[in-house]
């Protein structure tokens, strides 16, 4: 797979690429990624690639010469029909199911925005879709393409050490992670679940979902009214929910109080909002 990625600060992309499993994926030759600066691409002393928007308002917006410029040259190293991407707060929420769909193409192109944004140009001539990381403002497109990079990096074949990895992950199957123990066996005077050391995969692969879709449940319900559970996921869940009234609603073995945005100590069996989130 081929990466191009559209950029203001091409050093700022390249050097974080060669870290972690996105860097082992490189070496390997399982991913390439190139950087294309639209400042390459323009004919003035001061190399300009913004200017100042019409109708005025604060900020300077990138100028479509360049920057179509730049995503031509950027796609013609791709295979012909790459999608070309623009990270965006207008667009589609970046999510697992994004990252597997992109991991089966041959290429794309990124492309990072700046300032306040793309001339809206650039965008009807030159982009395919957009993708959002989330709810919030950043400086640029960056840092949301090296998101997508290292999401998309470790579904390739090859890309991880152990394959059920990427399988077994947080929202490879619409749910959350559930808790994970190494050595030592008790720590503080907390134990590994007793599950975990018995040996019987089949009793542990129960806890694990378990675990998984109660902590969905009270962490991020919104997952599960979007997607819905399979027959065994509902059965567990309502395990759970039984053992929890029958508790007084204690929390379930192997999960801990999380913390809300404020600081303040919010009891992990009481589910959030599932309103607007961080993402």
């Amino acid at each position: 797979m081929r990466i191009e990625v559209v950029t203001l600060f091409p050093e700022m992309v390249r050097g974080a690429l060669t870290y972690g499993i996105v860097g082992r994926a490189l070496e390997r030759g399982l991913l390439e990624v190139g950087t294309e600066d639209p400042r390459s691409h323009t004919s003035d002393v001061h190399r300009t690639v913004d200017d100042r928007p019409y109708g005025g308002g604060p900020g300077m917006v990138l100028k479509p010469e360049p920057m179509l410029a730049a995503i031509a040259a950027a796609s013609a190293r791709l295979p012909k029909g790459s999608p070309r991407i623009y990270l965006s707060a207008q667009g589609e929420v970046f999510s697992q199911a994004h990252a597997r769909e992109l991991a089966e193409l041959p290429g794309f192109v990124l492309v990072a925005g700046r300032y306040e944004g793309l001339d809206e140009r650039v965008i009807t001539l030159g982009i395919d879709r957009e993708l959002s990381i989330g709810d919030y403002v950043l400086s640029g497109g960056e840092l949301p393409a090296l998101v997508v990079i290292d999401a998309v990096a470790r579904l390739l074949p090859g890309a991880l050490g152990d394959e059920r990895s990427s399988e077994e992950e947080s929202f490879a199957e619409g749910l959350l992670d559930w808790p994970h123990y190494t050595r030592p066996e008790v720590y503080a005077g907390l134990a590994v679940p007793e599950v975990l050391l018995s040996g019987n995969h089949a009793q542990i692969r129960r806890w694990r979902l378990k675990q998984a879709v109660a902590r969905t449940w009270q962490r991020r319900p919104d997952l599960i009214v979007r997607r819905g559970l399979s027959a065994e996921a509902s059965e567990l869940l309502n395990e759970f929910l039984t053992e929890r009234a029958a508790r007084g609603g204690a929390r379930i073995e192997g999960d801990g109080n999380e913390q809300d945005h404020s600081g303040n100590q919010q009891a992990a069996d009481e589910p959030q909002d599932p309103g607007l989130q961080a993402r």
